[in-house]
């Protein structure tokens, strides 16, 4: 699969997100955003198309914690643990959010959720494991583009809280 990277505001990114990008001053990331002509809707359709590692995918994840939406910020090759999620917000129940509600929620489809640019503002949380590189790369508010970010600025950006989410192999 090829990418192309693209210079106008028209880059691939999804038009809210591309206006969130400017009102933050971000306007450099549209022309390093990546389109690709068919949707990687999983971070290992992403990392193989941008041809990096799956660990330098940032996944955006809504789940429902009682309730309330919350996203969380993981690296493409790590799973959220739900119980540490519940531990770090202090609530009684985590689950995944519906579909809807991730629309609602964000703005945008799952597949193509962005770190920040939502509709609504939500509670963030960031996992550890993003530090671990460079650059990661995300959805830009579609399945079709993704832009690279360094990640501590990434989790400014979002408005998120550094934890350890991530699900522990056994």
């Amino acid at each position: 699969m090829t990418t192309t990277n693209t210079e106008d505001d028209n880059s691939g990114a999804n038009p809210r997100f591309a206006d969130a990008l400017r009102e933050l001053g971000l306007t450099e990331l549209l022309g390093r955003t990546r389109r690709f002509p068919d949707a990687t809707r999983t971070a290992a359709e992403a990392a193989a198309a941008i041809g990096c590692e799956l660990s330098e995918i940032c996944k955006s994840l809504i789940f429902a914690a009682d309730g309330v939406p919350v996203l969380v910020l993981m690296d493409g090759a790590s799973r959220v643990d739900l119980e540490l999620v519940r531990q770090a917000l202090g609530v009684e129940k985590v689950t995944r959010a519906k579909a809807d509600v991730v629309r609602e929620t964000t703005g945008y489809a799952i597949g193509g959720v962005p770190p920040f640019g939502h509709r609504t503002k939500t509670c963030v949380l960031a996992d550890r494991s993003l530090l671990a590189h460079d650059v990661v790369w995300a959805a830009a508010g579609n399945p079709h583009a993704v832009f690279p970010m360094e990640p501590k600025e990434l989790v400014a950006q979002a408005g998120a809280t550094l934890v350890d989410v991530r699900e522990q192999s056994s």
